[in-house]
C-alpha cells in the first residue's frame, strides 16, 4: 500500500501546492478565519472526505471514516496567524503573495544551508503548509478507500479558530463541546505546529500574568503630590529581573523556565498628569513541576516583599484572561493558560509514529518546540497522546522570513499517511498516558 500511497501523493502534489498557496493569500487573522474556513471546507469536499462540517465557534472538521474499525487518529491545524509586520522587512515579498523561488535554506538539523524551493508569505510555516499536507493526507486515504483498499481507524482533520491569541479557545470548544455533540471522539493527536519533519514530543507551559500598581494622580506640576504608578512599577521589574536571574527550573528535554516583560502602558497617559495606574504583563514560560499558580504566587510573594519596605507600593497580580470573539460571533473569556507537557519517546503512540516514518525510509528525529501550542490541551488536560510532525520549520515562524519547503511538504504527505496507518493498529489500551 506505501507503493501506492506514493503513487497517488504524485498525482494530488501540484495540487496541494496549489491549495498551499491559496491559504497564504488568503488573510486570516484571529477572528478573521471565515473565508479561509470555507476554503478548507471546500477542498475537503473535493477530496471526497465522508463528512465535512463547521462548528459554532467556526472550526472546520474533516472525516474520511476507514473500511475497518480502530482508533480516530486527529490531524490538527489552526487557521488564524499572526500580523505581517511591516512590510518592509519582507524583503520584496508580499506576505499574501505566496510566491514561489528557489533560495537557501536551513536543512532539518540546522546543519548546513542548502538551496530549496519555497512558498514565501504569512502563515506558510505557521501553520499553512503543514495544513495543507494534512488535508491531502486525508484526500489520499479517501482515494485508497474509493480504490477499494482497506482502511482501518478514522481520520480527522481539524481546523481552530484563536489559537495565536493562546488561550486556546478554539480547541478546547472542539474538545469539550463540538465533538461531544457530534457523539465524536479521537483516541491521539498529530499537529502541524512546525517541526522540519522531526516529532516534536512537547514544549513548556505559558501563563500571561497580568500586574497592575497602583499610586496617586496629581498634576505634572507636583508630584510630590501624588505617587507615580510608573516610577513604583520600576521596583517590581527590576525584583522580578533579580528574582529569575537565580531561581528558575530546568527540564532536560523543554530546557529552562523562563519570563519575559511584553507590555507596559500607564493611565491615564496624559500630558501634565502623574500617572495612577501601571499595567505590566510577563510572559511566563514554566517547566513540568510548576504550575501557572505557582507562577502566579511567586509574583505575589516579591509584591508581599516589596509592601514591607514601601509603604506607598500597592499592586495586584492575576492570570490575564479577556474576551475572544469568533468569527461566529460567540465570546468567551478563558485564562491564558497552557500547561507544559512531554511524551516519552518510548510512548507506543510515538513509536508507531516513528515506524510509519522509517517505512518510507524517512529519517527519524526528535524535538521540543520553544513555543506552545494547541497540544496542551491534549497532553496536557484530556491526557490524550500526542506529538508533532510536519514539514515546516520553527526558525521561520512569525517572522518577515515566513516560508515552507516544497520538498518537505512532498515528503510530509506520504509521511502523514504512513504515520497514521501505525497509529491505527495501536491497541486503544497503549493510547493512555501515565
Amino acid at each position: 500500500m506505501i507503493d501506492k500511497v506514493k503513487g497517488i501523493s504524485e498525482i494530488l502534489y501540484d495540487d496541494m501546492i496549489d491549495f498551499a498557496r491559496r491559504l497564504i493569500k488568503c488573510p486570516s487573522l484571529s477572528g478573521e478565519e471565515e473565508e479561509i474556513s470555507q476554503i478548507y471546507i471546500d477542498e475537503m469536499k473535493k477530496l471526497n472526505y465522508d463528512e465535512v462540517f463547521r462548528d459554532e465557534w467556526g472550526n472546520v472538521v474533516g472525516i474520511v471514516y476507514g473500511t475497518e474499525k480502530g482508533p480516530t487518529i486527529m490531524f490538527n491545524a489552526h487557521m488564524d496567524h499572526v500580523d505581517p509586520g511591516d512590510l518592509s522587512e519582507w524583503n520584496g515579498y508580499d506576505p499574501y503573495g505566496a510566491a514561489v523561488d528557489i533560495i537557501e535554506m536551513e536543512n532539518e538539523d540546522r546543519t548546513k544551508i542548502e538551496m530549496a524551493e519555497v512558498i514565501h508569505g504569512r502563515a506558510a510555516a505557521d501553520v499553512k503548509g503543514g495544513a495543507a499536507c494534512q488535508i491531502y493526507s486525508g484526500g489520499i486515504l479517501a482515494k485508497l478507500k474509493k480504490l477499494g483498499y482497506s482502511i482501518k481507524g478514522n481520520f480527522m482533520f481539524t481546523g481552530v479558530v484563536l489559537e495565536e491569541p493562546a488561550e486556546q479557545l478554539g480547541m478546547i470548544k472542539l474538545i469539550d463541546e463540538t465533538l461531544p455533540e457530534r457523539n465524536l471522539n479521537f483516541d491521539g493527536v498529530v499537529s502541524c505546529e512546525a517541526t522540519g519533519l522531526k516529532l516534536y514530543l512537547g514544549h513548556r507551559g505559558r501563563v500571561e500574568l497580568k500586574i497592575t500598581v497602583s499610586g496617586i494622580t496629581s498634576h505634572g506640576s507636583a508630584p510630590w503630590l501624588g505617587v507615580n504608578a510608573v516610577n513604583k512599577a520600576t521596583k517590581i521589574i527590576d525584583k522580578i529581573e533579580e528574582y529569575y536571574s537565580n531561581n528558575y527550573l530546568q527540564d532536560q528535554n523543554l530546557g529552562k523556565s523562563s519570563i519575559a516583560l511584553t507590555i507596559i502602558n500607564c493611565t491615564p497617559g496624559a500630558l501634565c498628569i502623574v500617572p495612577d495606574r501601571c499595567m505590566i504583563t510577563y510572559d511566563r514560560r514554566f517547566v513540568p513541576g510548576e504550575t501557572a499558580e505557582s507562577c502566579l504566587q511567586e509574583i505575589q510573594n516579591i509584591i508581599d516583599d516589596i509592601s514591607k519596605e514601601d509603604k506607598d507600593f500597592r499592586a495586584e497580580v492575576e492570570i490575564s484572561a479577556v474576551p475572544r470573539t469568533s468569527y461566529t460571533g460567540k465570546t468567551a473569556t478563558i485564562p491564558n493558560v497552557k500547561e507544559a507537557w512531554k511524551i516519552d519517546k518510548e510512548h507506543p503512540f510515538v513509536k508507531a509514529a516513528a515506524d510509519g516514518l522509517k517505512g518510507l525510509g524517512e529519517p527519524v528525529m526528535y524535538g521540543y518546540w520553544d513555543f506552545g501550542t494547541d497540544l496542551s490541551v491534549i497532553c496536557g488536560r484530556v491526557k490524550k497522546p500526542a506529538i508533532g510532525y510536519s514539514p515546516m520549520q520553527e526558525l521561520y515562524c512569525h517572522r518577515p522570513i515566513d516560508r515552507v519547503r516544497t520538498d518537505y511538504m512532498k515528503r510530509a504527505l506520504t509521511g502523514n499517511v504512513s504515520i497514521f496507518m501505525e497509529l491505527v493498529n495501536i491497541s486503544r489500551e497503549k493510547f493512555k498516558l501515565d
